[in-house]
């Protein structure tokens, strides 16, 4: 079959390409990271602003980095033979890690504000932020509830533990029909990708909100873009960059595994 050479030349291995995605993520965990220890003061949990640096440190790790770590397994070549079990295991694993990382992310943050008396859920970041958790816990279970009452909607606890079932029962139990896995499969991946596209959305008005916050006195001011801004404001592009990859990474119909919509009799052979 012929390919055009432009293709051709577009057409990266992927495990290159996961090798560099890996790094970058590294590098986005440690320029948030070195931003809160080096300017923001670290790192505590007494309910100063130095355990609010959690929140960015926690949110950038599971709701990004680890959240594409684990879009991405299924788009492994070792997890195009044999049985999908493991892979599913080791994608599940990765989705709740995130999702963990990300409950104690909201509980630094909400910690933060009732301790200082700052109100909670003003800002378009926290709507954002939150509603990205709320529709991530409807990929992976129940919706974390925060340290204190915040005047949300009611819990969507029951709805969202109804489609952690339906996902579990679709995709891990080996006896699940195959009519089911092709019904829950693309509501489970347009959401996927919706969630990370909210989650990077989230982390950068948040870096730009606390930048705000922070520089505004004297030289340090954001508009004269001292050192913090540029290094926070580069953190940024790179959580972009990494979301970007991410989903391009997705959608590249050569890196998706061969038999993807297959019954996973592979799977039921194994655990017989």
């Amino acid at each position: 079959r012929h390919h055009h050479p432009i293709a051709e030349m577009l057409d990266l291995p992927f495990l290159p390409f996961c090798a560099f995605l890996g790094g970058l993520g590294f590098v986005c965990v440690a320029f948030v990271s070195a931003w809160c220890q080096h300017w923001r003061g670290g790192f505590a949990v007494d309910g100063s602003a130095q355990m609010f640096n959690w929140h960015p440190v926690l949110m950038v790790t599971g709701m990004v980095v680890l959240y594409g770590a684990a879009a991405l397994v299924y788009r492994l070549p070792p997890a195009w033979r044999g049985p999908k079990l493991p892979w599913k295991v080791l994608h599940g694993t990765l989705a709740l890690v995130a999702f963990g990382l990300a409950v104690l992310g909201l509980v630094a943050v909400f910690r933060f504000h009732n301790a200082h008396g700052t109100p909670n859920m003003y800002s378009l970041h926290s709507w954002l932020g939150l509603a990205t958790v709320l529709l991530f816990s409807c990929q992976v279970g129940a919706a974390p509830a925060p340290p204190h009452p915040v005047p949300l909607s009611p819990s969507p606890s029951h709805f969202p533990s109804l489609q952690w079932l339906a996902g579990f029962s679709a995709f891990l139990l080996p006896w699940a029909p195959a009519w089911l896995r092709a019904l829950y499969k693309p509501v489970h991946i347009f959401f996927g990708s919706i969630v990370l596209m909210l989650s990077v959305a989230s982390c950068i008005s948040g870096i730009n909100e606390k930048l705000f916050f922070s520089l505004k006195n004297g030289t340090m001011e954001y508009k004269l873009l001292p050192a913090e801004a540029v290094f926070a404001n580069t953190l940024g592009l790179l959580i972009l960059l990494f979301g970007v990859l991410v989903l391009g990474a997705l959608a590249r119909p050569s890196w998706r595994r061969p038999d993807a919509d297959s019954p996973d009799s592979c799977q039921v052979h194994q655990l017989r």
